[in-house]
């Protein structure tokens, strides 16, 4: 989701239970979102401040976050060939 476009911990954790179902504690999102920070996945930036705004804290992925998802994303698709043949592999 965070390839897609830079998010607060707030819309990454609606966005976890629209698109899968999935409801995290909110502390869990946002423990996951500083640890990825913190290892170089992303980076994030403070925004708002316009009168009648809240400060939210954006994140999103850099480049070494895009090339672990895309060899994790691989190793993934290789994993499914090998276990379902070439009729699984690619498809999202």
């Amino acid at each position: 989701m965070l390839m897609e476009r830079p998010m607060y911990g707030y819309e990454v954790a609606k966005a976890l239970k629209e698109r899968f179902g999935f409801s995290p504690a909110r502390i869990t999102v946002y423990t996951v979102l500083y640890r990825m920070e913190r290892e170089g996945l992303l980076e994030s930036e403070y925004r708002g401040g316009l009168p009648g705004s809240v400060w939210r804290r954006y994140y999103k992925v850099t480049r070494k976050g895009e090339e672990l998802f895309n060899k994790a994303r691989a190793f993934l698709e290789e994993t499914m060939r090998r276990l379902f043949g070439d009729g699984l592999a690619g498809q999202a």
